[in-house]
C-alpha cells in the first residue's frame, strides 16, 4: 500500500481537496441540456459519463496517494457535503425530466428514450454509487438518502442485500453478487436480478425471526423499500401521465444495469477459500479488483479502490486506500474501460481469465482443482 501521501489528522481538509469529486455536478446541466436542446445533444451525458473519463484516466494515470484512515470524520466535511445535497438535486433532475419530456414536442421517440438513459447514468452512476456511500453509514439521515436515491432505481432491496449478504459472504456461493470465472455478464445479470432479491429478502427475515418476530413486522425495511418505490412511480404518472411513468420506470432499468455491469466486474473470478465445516476464510483485500484510475475515482467517489471497502467497510470514500498488486489483484483499466469490455464475453474473458489464474497461482498454490468454485459450489 502506497503511503506517499499520508495525510495527518487536521480539523477539517480545505475545499480543494474535496473539490475532485464535486465533478458529478457537470451531469445535472448534461443532462438537462440533453432534453433541452434534444437531438444529438441528448448522447452527450452517455458519452461524457464513460467515453471522457476513460479518457481522463488514460491522460492523467494513476492516484496511488492515501489519506491518513485515521482522520476524523469532522475533517471529511466538503467530502460528506457532496453526498449529502445530492439525493435532493437527482430528485429535482429526475422529477422535473418527467414533467418536463411529456410536454416537450421537439423531442422525438428516440431521442426520448437517449434522454430517459441519459436520466438513468443519473440515477445510477452517480446517484447510486453515492447511496452506496450513504447505506454503509451509521446515522439515520444518511441511511434515509441512501434508500431514497435506490428506490428512485426502483431497486431499494440493495441496502439489505449489499449489507447482509454480499459483504458478509463475498467471495463464496452464498454471495451472488459475485461474478463467478467464465460467467458472462449476460448470464450473471438475469441470475443476480432474481437472486438478489431473494437473498436480501430472506436475510430480513431471518433477522426479525431471530427477534421472534414475522416477516411483516413493521420494522422489516422492505416495507420502506416499496412504499418509496410505490410513492415514486405514482409521483411521476401524477407528473407526466403515462409517458412520465414510463420514462421514470426505464431510467430506473438503465441505473440498474449500469449497478449490475459494475457488481459484475468488482469481484469476477475471485473467491475465499473454503475452510471446511462451513466456513470460510476472513475477507481480505485480495478479493476484490482493485484500480487506482485517476478521473474515475473522481467520478465514482473512490469505489474502484474496492479492495479496501470490503475490507475496512465502514471508512468512508476519502480514506479509502489503494493497494498494490502485492496485496491486491488489479484491474487493467478503470470501471468506465472495464464495463463496456464486460459487455462483450470473448474478450472479457480474454482479458481477465489469464488474470484470474495468476491471482489463483499467487495466494492459493495448494488448491489444485478448482472446478467447484469455478461453478460456485465450494463448501455446498
Amino acid at each position: 500500500m502506497s503511503d506517499s501521501a499520508l495525510t495527518p489528522s487536521v480539523s477539517r481538509l480545505p475545499l480543494r481537496a474535496a473539490v475532485p469529486f464535486w465533478l458529478s455536478l457537470f451531469m445535472l446541466p448534461l443532462v438537462l441540456s440533453g432534453a433541452v436542446v434534444g437531438g444529438v445533444w441528448a448522447l452527450v451525458p452517455i458519452i461524457a459519463t464513460w467515453g471522457v473519463f476513460a479518457t481522463l484516466d488514460a491522460a492523467l494515470g494513476l492516484d496511488t496517494d492515501n489519506l491518513d484512515p485515521q482522520t476524523k470524520d469532522s475533517a471529511l466535511y466538503w467530502h460528506k457535503m457532496i453526498t449529502l445535497i445530492w439525493p435532493p438535486l437527482q430528485f429535482l433532475m429526475i422529477f422535473g425530466l418527467v414533467w418536463y419530456i411529456p410536454r416537450a414536442d421537439h423531442l422525438g421517440p428516440l431521442e426520448i428514450y437517449l434522454v430517459t438513459v441519459g436520466m438513468g447514468v443519473l440515477s445510477g452512476t452517480v446517484g447510486i454509487v453515492y447511496a452506496h456511500e450513504l447505506m454503509h453509514q451509521k446515522n439515520k439521515l444518511e441511511r434515509w438518502l441512501g434508500d431514497i436515491l435506490m428506490c428512485m432505481a426502483l431497486y431499494g432491496h440493495f441496502r439489505s442485500e449489499h449489507l447482509l449478504v454480499h459483504h458478509r459472504h463475498v467471495g463464496t456461493p452464498r454471495d451472488p453478487v459475485t461474478a463467478r470465472y467464465n460467467e458472462s455478464f449476460w448470464r450473471f445479470y438475469p441470475r443476480v436480478l432474481t437472486q438478489s432479491l431473494l437473498s436480501s429478502f430472506r436475510a430480513e427475515r431471518d433477522m426479525l425471526a431471530r427477534k421472534d418476530l414475522p416477516w411483516w413486522h413493521i420494522s422489516n425495511p422492505f416495507w420502506r423499500y416499496w412504499m418509496l418505490q410505490l410513492f415514486f412511480i405514482v409521483l411521476a404518472f401524477a407528473l407526466g401521465g403515462g409517458l412520465g411513468a414510463l420514462v421514470f420506470v426505464l431510467q430506473a432499468l438503465a441505473a440498474i444495469f449500469q449497478l449490475e455491469l459494475v457488481n459484475y466486474v468488482e469481484h469476477y473470478g475471485l473467491t475465499r477459500k473454503y475452510l471446511g465445516d462451513g466456513k470460510y476464510e476472513h475477507v481480505k483485500p485480495r478479493h476484490s479488483w482493485n484500480a487506482s484510475q485517476k478521473a474515475s475515482n473522481w467520478f465514482l467517489i473512490n469505489l474502484q479502490r474496492h479492495s479496501d471497502h470490503h475490507y475496512k467497510p465502514d471508512r468512508r470514500f476519502p480514506l479509502l486506500q489503494t493497494y498494490d498488486e502485492d496485496e491486491a489483484p488489479q484491474l487493467p483499466y478503470g470501471y468506465p474501460v472495464m464495463t463496456f469490455f464486460a459487455l462483450f464475453p470473448r474478450k472479457w474473458r480474454a482479458m481477465m481469465n489469464p488474470r484470474v489464474k495468476a491471482w489463483r497461482e499467487r495466494y492459493y498454490p495448494e488448491i489444485d482443482d478448482w472446478s467447484a468454485y469455478n461453478k460456485a459450489r465450494h463448501g455446498l
